[in-house]
Order: C-alpha cells, then sequence, then structure tokens
C-alpha cells in the first residue's frame, strides 16, 4: 500500500466529520475512511486533531465521538494564512497566488474584498 502524503489521514477524517451533522466514533470514521486503516491509527488521528483544536470529542460509550471545530473553508483559510506569514516575500506570494487564479476564483476573490469584514 502507497504511503499518504504528510496531513492526508487527516484531511480524510475531516472530509469524513464534515460530511455529517453528528459526532462519530472512530470506528464510524475508519469505515469511512476506509477500512485497510487500523483502529489505533484513526484514534491517534482524532485524537491529534482534538489536540490541535480542530475537532471536539464527547464521552460515547467506551469511546469518545467526535465533531469538526473548524469548517474546511475556514481550515483552509487558516492554511493559506499561515503560508502567507511565512512567506519572506509576501507581496510575491500574494501577487503569484492572485496571478494563479482562474476568471471565477478571481471574481469570488473580488467579492471577499468588497464585502464589509467583521
Amino acid at each position: 500500500m502507497a504511503r499518504r502524503p504528510y496531513g492526508a489521514l487527516e484531511h480524510e477524517i475531516l472530509v469524513v466529520l464534515w460530511a455529517t451533522t453528528r459526532a462519530l466514533t472512530p470506528a464510524e470514521v475508519r469505515s469511512a475512511v476506509g477500512d485497510d486503516l487500523a483502529y489505533t491509527t484513526v484514534m491517534t488521528v482524532l485524537a491529534r486533531l482534538h489536540d490541535k483544536g480542530m475537532v471536539s470529542r464527547t464521552p460515547q460509550g467506551r469511546a469518545y465521538a467526535y465533531r469538526p471545530l473548524v469548517s474546511e473553508s475556514e481550515l483552509t483559510a487558516r492554511r493559506m494564512g499561515e503560508a502567507l506569514a511565512a512567506a519572506r516575500d509576501r507581496a510575491g506570494a500574494l501577487s503569484g497566488f492572485v496571478s494563479g487564479l482562474s476568471a471565477r476564483d478571481a471574481a469570488a476573490l473580488r467579492r471577499a474584498m468588497n464585502e464589509p469584514q467583521p
């Protein structure tokens, strides 16, 4: 079996959690992601997501049930902000990002920039 890229399993697990409105146990997450994963692997990833403040957990039987604390768009924005903060040339990074946008994404960015910020 090929190894997943760094962070891919966390993302796969978050996608499963985002797809439902109820909290899921590690067994339910494992079933949705794929039974080729060890139960303990799923538990470890969920515990790490909890430690990072990305999911909440509540006791359910002998396990915990997890639900996301951040939406997919919030996580994406956070990651984009972290990448920008790490750039030595922020203006260049922004320029490169914007020049690579599709017309549709550029229009969405213009709308977002024109909306009043909270």
